[in-house]
């Protein structure tokens, strides 16, 4: 047994009652050739990326469920048969949740190996002196250490 995603794409006007039936079908289908449903998410009415058989949108349907091989053919083919579904895809997912799986055992061994941050107050700010504001019209002020500037002469 194998854990699998199936996403389809149903058509954006099909009424709930008849979504509803056929998710209930394809899960009848699942679970009498020795399979079991996991999840199935219903999530609305989305956008698609480009038209298929004339729609602009679609309504997606989600369900994931462990599987022999054999039994994923079958619900592909009835996917491939209905009239209801205008794009399907079926994705073999328990390989990445088993890369998942180990990525965080990982972590939580490193993490453990590690020794927790010392808590420390935060730093205050160095303070910055505010610079002169110069007004228009006014001589430029002189920079620190640099020698005065003469004043120029009233001219008469």
């Amino acid at each position: 047994m194998r854990v699998y995603e199936e996403l389809f794409i149903v058509k954006p006007g099909t009424p709930e009652e008849e979504i509803e039936a056929y998710v209930g079908q394809v899960k009848d289908l699942i679970v009498s050739g020795k399979g079991t449903i996991e999840k199935v998410d219903n999530w609305g009415t989305r956008k698609l990326a480009y038209r298929v058989q004339k729609f602009n949108e679609g309504i997606y349907v989600l369900i994931q469920f462990n599987a022999p091989a054999d039994l994923v053919k079958e619900v592909e083919r009835r996917m491939r048969n209905t009239d209801l579904v205008i794009k399907f895809i079926t994705v073999r997912i328990d390989e990445r949740l088993k890369k998942i799986g180990k990525r965080k055992v990982h972590r939580e061994k490193r993490a453990a190996r590690k020794p927790p941050a010392p808590v420390s107050a935060p730093a205050a700010a160095p303070v910055v002196p505010a610079e002169p504001v110069a007004v228009p019209g006014a001589p430029a002020p002189a920079m620190p250490g640099a020698p005065a500037a003469a004043e120029p002469k009233p001219t008469e």
